[in-house]
């Protein structure tokens, strides 16, 4: 694998994407233990203003802290770490491993930054590994603007809003998408229930909390405080 070539259209792009990095039997294990854990009707995490205002309908978990050992298994992969550093450089960090469950019938995400794109240096990679695949019957497809990552804020308007050069992904089983934090990206309407699994990392020096604020198309959110720091165009 030519780390190097790949850290390089990450770069031209902002993201990448990598059918059939891991093996099929182990995504099949992780999306057992992902069904079983949202069939258990796990407790929203977000308060109902973040979501009226920011058309997202996802749940969040986080696996390993609670103990799911699995889960490690993707995280310690030797390629992944290889393949993060030749993006990121050495010192980079982990950050945390977390699954984003969306149930059928469900908005999904839409066009935001997980991070203020202010600061070119700092910024979370996002390290989405795909559990089973993303369908038209599913729904649910990630969009992404290529080279945002270097265009600045998220433009204001309607939630809702398209651009005339998004570009949709369809992740297999299997499939590593490799997102920078200051793209642009939204996850459509989901048909029937889908998840991804977030093993985000970043560059030596970003802060710890550099995801607490997210830039959506009509408003800036603190999650640690669970207020809206910055209304946006036509919030």
């Amino acid at each position: 694998m030519d780390y190097h070539a790949l850290a390089k259209r990450f770069w031209q792009q902002g993201y990448l994407v990598i059918e059939n990095f891991f093996d099929p039997q182990l995504m099949a294990r992780y999306d057992s233990a992902i069904q079983t854990h949202f069939n258990a009707g796990p407790e929203v995490l977000f308060n109902q203003e973040f979501l009226d205002k920011s058309d997202v309908e996802v749940v969040p978990w986080f696996p390993l802290r609670e103990g799911q050992e699995l889960f490690d298994e993707v995280g310690q992969d030797p390629r992944l770490s290889q393949l993060t550093e030749a993006i990121l450089g050495s010192g980079w960090g982990p950050q945390y491993c977390m699954v984003m469950w969306s149930p059928p019938g469900s908005k999904g995400q839409a066009w935001h930054q997980d991070c203020p794109p202010e600061d070119q240096a700092h910024f979370n990679l996002n390290r989405l590994v795909y559990t089973a695949d993303i369908t038209d019957a599913i729904g649910g497809y990630t969009q992404v603007v290529p080279g945002s990552h270097r265009r600045g804020e998220l433009p204001a308007g309607p939630t809702d809003q398209d651009f005339a050069d998004q570009v949709t992904l369809r992740p297999k089983r299997g499939t590593l998408v490799l997102l920078h934090g200051h793209t642009w990206h939204r996850v459509q309407p989901v048909q029937q229930h889908r998840s991804s699994t977030n093993y985000r990392a970043a560059p030596a020096g970003t802060p710890e909390d550099i995801t607490d604020v997210c830039v959506y198309c009509n408003m800036r959110y603190r999650f640690s405080t669970e207020e809206v720091v910055e209304q946006r165009g036509l919030a």
